[in-house]
């Protein structure tokens, strides 16, 4: 069973970004000030309603990806892509630590001209920050699947069960200075 995509409220936008396993990226910006809800799912690729097992097996083309709404009162495009560079290796080709396939990439999928403009300003910044070359896609979004129901909100109701969070999510939310 798939969670349904959030309807966007008043006043907010979505972002979809790729940055490795959905799961450390949904804790990440679920703990960002100004965002409103982040959705696990999969994007960026041709198979229509993908499933896990489907994405897993690297020919879907589809990334695991985290659907950030954000209210831009609270918080701007440019301040979650701040966060998004820092949360992970944009440096490396589809393989964020011991996870890797096309379905880790790093990726920036956008809504708009605008998104674009501040996702293509927001690398360029990154870039000097790194020492080997940015591989981050800045593309424009697709239709979003939303991950199944097991995928959503699964630092928070996992984090003690599942050694994964320990090790992997856990020392990421550290380092970012977020409660782990």
């Amino acid at each position: 069973m798939k969670t349904a995509e959030p309807k966007l409220p008043d006043g907010a936008e979505a972002i979809t970004l790729g940055a490795g396993c959905f799961w450390c990226t949904e804790a990440v910006f679920q703990q960002i000030p100004g965002v409103l809800s982040v959705t696990s799912g999969y994007m960026g690729g041709d198979t229509k309603n993908p499933t896990y097992d489907d994405i897993c097996t690297g020919q879907t083309a589809h990334a695991e990806v985290a659907r950030v709404v954000f209210d831009t009162q609270k918080t701007s495009l440019a301040k979650i892509l701040e966060v998004f560079w820092k949360a992970h290796d944009p440096t490396t080709l589809n393989r964020q630590g011991a996870d890797e396939g096309t379905q880790y990439r790093s990726a920036i999928f956008y809504n708009s001209d605008a998104q674009k403009q501040i996702a293509e300003n927001s690398r360029a910044e990154a870039a000097k920050i790194f020492s080997r070359p940015i591989v981050t896609e800045i593309t424009p979004a697709g239709e979003f699947y939303a991950a199944e129901n097991y995928h959503q909100d699964y630092y928070r109701l996992n984090k003690i069960a599942n050694p994964y969070c320990r090790v992997v999510i856990t020392p990421k939310l550290k380092k970012l200075g977020l409660p782990g």
